[in-house]
C-alpha cells in the first residue's frame, strides 16, 4: 500500500503559495503507474514527463511533454509488444467556485485548492497518443499506415450519368417505362 501512495504522490503539485511565474517539473515512472490507475488499455510501460506550469492570478497553464514506451497487446495476434510514443499537450486550470470540466483542455478548479494531482492528465495524453489499431510491428504493412496519395494509383470515379456513344449522344434510349412517367412529372 505504501508503494501505491508513493507512486501517486509523485504527481502531486502544491499550488498554494506559488508565485505567478513559470515552474518546471520532471517526472519518471514505470509499470506501477499503469497498475495503480485500474485501466485495461496499457499493461506496462516506462515514460518521462516534463511539465511546464505557468501560474497567474486567474489560472494555471500546464504544458506536458511525455516520451516513452508502453506494453500493449496486438489486436490481431494477441501477442504483447512495446509501442513507443511522444505526446505534447496542454491543460488550462481556471480558478472558480467549484470543480467543473468545460472542454477537453479547460477545467475550473476551486480557488481554495492547495494541491493538484496530474497523473490523470498524463495517462489520458499517453492513451490518446497511441494508435487506434494496436498492431504488432512484425505484422504492420503499408496499408496499416496513414493513406497517402500516389501519382501512379488508379482512382475509380462513379458517375450516375448515362455513357455517351461515339457521336456524343447519350445511350439512354432504352428507358424503363416506369421512369418515363417520372420524367413527365419532372418536366423533361
Amino acid at each position: 500500500m505504501s508503494e501505491i501512495v508513493k507512486e501517486l504522490s509523485k504527481y502531486n503539485i502544491d499550488i498554494y503559495g506559488l508565485e505567478d511565474k513559470l515552474y518546471d517539473y520532471d517526472m519518471e515512472s514505470g509499470d506501477a503507474f499503469f497498475e495503480e490507475l485500474e485501466q485495461d488499455i496499457i499493461e506496462s510501460g516506462h515514460f518521462k514527463t516534463h511539465v511546464e506550469l505557468t501560474k497567474s492570478a486567474t489560472m494555471i497553464q500546464l504544458h506536458f511533454h511525455t516520451e516513452g514506451t508502453v506494453g500493449l497487446v496486438c489486436d490481431r495476434s494477441l501477442e504483447p509488444y512495446e509501442e513507443p510514443f511522444i505526446s505534447d499537450d496542454k491543460i488550462i486550470l481556471k480558478f472558480g467556485e467549484q470543480n467543473q470540466e468545460l472542454t477537453d483542455e479547460i477545467e475550473i478548479i476551486n480557488r481554495n485548492t492547495n494541491r493538484i494531482n496530474i497523473a490523470r492528465y498524463i495517462f489520458e495524453f499517453i492513451a490518446l497518443s497511441l494508435p487506434v489499431k494496436k498492431i504488432h510491428p512484425s505484422l504492420r504493412t503499408d496499408e496499416d499506415d496513414n493513406f497517402s496519395e500516389d501519382e501512379d494509383e488508379v482512382v475509380l470515379v462513379y458517375s450516375s450519368e448515362a455513357p455517351e456513344d461515339e457521336e456524343g449522344e447519350s445511350t439512354d434510349e432504352k428507358i424503363d417505362p416506369r421512369w418515363e412517367a417520372l420524367k413527365k412529372l419532372k418536366g423533361e
